[in-house]
């Protein structure tokens, strides 16, 4: 049925989970995880602001977190005898960068976990899980 699954992960405890039950899933069905995190370019507007660390100093941590959470995911895969990969990419929008990667790495399905925003906060926030929902070509399993 699935042989290859897309999971986002940003780190967050509820990714964290469904990392893990992503690969639970995949085990008995023999497939793959494809474990994506997007970074977020640095942030060019109001140039004029008072920044606290500089490009560089910006892209090295950011690049550091997101290396640190596919480590962690991808340690956890092992764990669980499920095969994966681990993809970084840069990108202002997380919801298109994960639909892209989906479609790049020819997946069966994106596993993603929702934060459970309700209400007013879910609409002003917005949810990436709720654009990969709306906007993916493949189906989408919500983790909660």
């Amino acid at each position: 049925m699935y042989k290859r699954i897309l999971v986002p992960t940003d780190g967050s405890p509820m990714s964290d989970k469904a990392v893990e039950g992503a690969a639970r899933f995949a085990k008995p069905l023999g497939a793959s995880l494809v474990i994506v995190t997007v970074v977020e370019p640095y942030s060019y507007t109001n140039l004029s602001e008072y920044r606290p660390e500089s490009i560089e100093q910006y892209d090295e941590r950011v690049m550091a977190e997101a290396e640190n959470r596919l480590v962690a995911a991808q340690k956890r895969c092992d764990e669980l005898g499920v095969s994966s990969v681990c993809v970084m990419v840069k990108s202002f929008s997380p919801a298109e960068a994960i639909i892209e990667q989906s479609k790049k790495h020819d997946c069966d399905v994106v596993f993603m976990a929702s934060h459970g925003r309700k209400g007013f906060a879910a609409v002003l926030l917005g949810s990436e899980t709720q654009k990969v929902l709306t906007h993916s070509h493949i189906p989408v399993m919500v983790y909660r």
